[in-house]
């Protein structure tokens, strides 16, 4: 294969890892309704949506409703709309070509491109994990006094966690997830009613305004929240998960694929949107309307949801809902490294080796920060974490725009044009972005 011709074709043979031949078993029903197959493919997108509510998502949205009041809400809209056409190439990728995005492309870059690759992906990888290790410690501090130090040491425990789920079969993991993000979306809806958001000023957040461009520091959380939104782990996950389900692998079964896949992620995506748009308008509601404007972390809104709506019940279920949170990530991004790593290196490691790799490396900076700096450090080291993301974003977005708007990659499933622009326009507004958050981090 001539891997340095942009329009080459996929190998004939389907590529799959362990993830795939071992979960595979999903079975979509022949003559089923609608509701009953759409009910066979909903899974995949809620793994995925996890992604776009863990911790390092928190921090923005506090600072944002804090400061700007409903402002911004436009900006999470924007960002989950982008998540959803991505999501949905991710999906295309995997249905379509039956490769996940690492194998694609192994498939088509020259090895040293993909080694480059496959370590960006690894650190943003780390870095996912490094925000769900200080999420899950944070939240153990809140709810039950445990030192910061001592939580970080607890989170190596969700290893023999995952270890047991994956031994329970695909549709079990899906479950929990499930569970979790309900457990999250109540938490959050009670501190909606709680935080009695004004519904006219609400909405009006939904339009994008001028202000968010012209004014520097809007712009610098806007900027925040877009890049900590889009998570690249979640692009090859997806194109690998969505493979579990055995739906025929003819024309007409990869076209009714696509259909039930797509819906199964834009349902979840926007469950994803209704959480980071409720941090938000509780910040906004419960912090920037009572002049507590300065509110920039987790553990700020924790110790100020008590004392301004009057019940210790709303800063429980705040707790709650970040401990699901970190939980939540923590599944999808050992199922994530375990992707790239077999995709890019064809290297297939134990689950609980892969495991406990990627968590040590997330555990020591975070132990050392926290031991050191407390509670100021890993919050810095949070915003760090999906400065981190941000950076590597570009690195799986070109690629899957590239290879899904290949026509002779993808057949007759290639993008159309309109298609085409949108991706297009939605990679160069996640590039320039994302630089201009990275120069502002290093150079502000």
């Amino acid at each position: 294969m001539n891997q340095n011709n942009n329009n080459n074709a996929w190998r004939k043979e389907r590529s799959s890892n362990s993830l795939q031949e071992v979960f595979a078993s999903v079975n979509i029903p022949k003559d089923g309704s609608f509701k009953k197959k759409l009910m066979a493919y909903m899974g995949p997108g809620l793994l995925v949506a996890v992604g776009y509510m863990d911790p390092g998502n928190w921090a923005t949205d506090i600072a944002g409703g804090a400061q700007f009041g409903y402002t911004l809400l436009s900006v999470i809209l924007i960002s989950n709309l982008f998540a959803i056409v991505l999501q949905y190439l991710s999906v295309k990728l995997g249905v379509v070509a039956e490769r996940d995005l690492a194998q694609a492309c192994k498939d088509h870059f020259h090895p040293v491109v993909n080694f480059i690759l496959w370590i960006f992906c690894e650190i943003a990888i780390a870095a996912c994990d490094l925000a769900e290790v200080i999420g899950s410690a944070i939240a153990l501090n809140l709810l039950f006094g445990i030192p910061l130090s001592v939580g970080v040491v607890i989170t190596v425990i969700d290893v023999f966690l995952i270890l047991f789920l994956q031994s329970r079969g695909f549709r079990y993991i899906e479950s929990i997830v499930g569970g979790l993000i309900f457990i999250i979306f109540a938490s959050f809806l009670y501190e909606i009613v709680l935080s009695k958001p004004e519904i006219l000023p609400m909405l009006e957040g939904l339009i994008p305004k001028k202000e968010i461009v012209t004014n520097p520091s809007m712009l610098y959380i806007a900027i925040g929240i877009l890049g900590a939104t889009v998570m690249p782990h979640n692009l090859y996950l997806h194109s690998s998960i969505v493979q579990t389900r055995n739906y025929p692998r003819t024309t007409e079964g990869k076209k009714e694929a696509l259909k039930f896949a797509g819906l199964d992620s834009s349902f979840s995506l926007m469950l994803a949107f209704f959480i980071n748009a409720a941090i938000l308008i509780i910040s906004a509601a419960t912090f920037h309307t009572t002049g507590n404007k300065d509110v920039a972390d987790i553990n700020d809104a924790y110790m100020l949801l008590t004392p301004l709506l009057g019940t210790t019940l709303a800063s429980i279920f705040f707790g709650i809902a970040l401990l699901a949170s970190g939980q939540n990530s923590t599944l999808t991004g050992t199922l994530a490294g375990q992707i790239v790593m077999e995709g890019f290196l064809n290297i297939r490691l134990k689950p609980w080796v892969r495991r406990l790799i990627t968590r040590l490396i997330a555990i020591v900076p975070a132990l050392i920060i926290s031991i050191k700096y407390g509670e100021r450090g890993t919050a810095d080291l949070l915003v760090f974490s999906q400065v981190i993301l941000s950076m590597q974003l570009s690195f799986a977005v070109v690629p899957l725009v590239m290879f899904t708007g290949s026509k002779a990659k993808m057949g007759e499933f290639v993008n159309k044009p309109w298609l085409k622009i949108v991706a297009y326009i939605i990679s160069a507004i996640i590039i320039v972005l994302n630089l201009y958050l990275l120069k502002e981090t290093i150079f502000p």
